[in-house]
């Protein structure tokens, strides 16, 4: 995962990002990206929730 945080509280899952970050262009060069799990991934304390994140920009 690339800048993103998951915290599980109860049934309340709680993602942070911090969005001053960037990890350059995405493989089309059409956005940039500022965060991402890089595919989908389980929840934290949970396999069989899951979740797919891409928070990007133009650039």
């Amino acid at each position: 995962m690339k800048n993103c945080d998951m915290k599980l509280d109860g049934t309340i899952l709680t993602i942070t990002v911090d969005i001053s970050k960037e990890f350059g262009k995405s493989a089309s060069g059409k956005s940039i990206i500022i965060a991402s799990t890089e595919g989908n991934v389980s929840i934290p304390e949970n396999e069989e929730i899951k979740i797919g994140l891409n928070i990007y920009r133009k650039p």
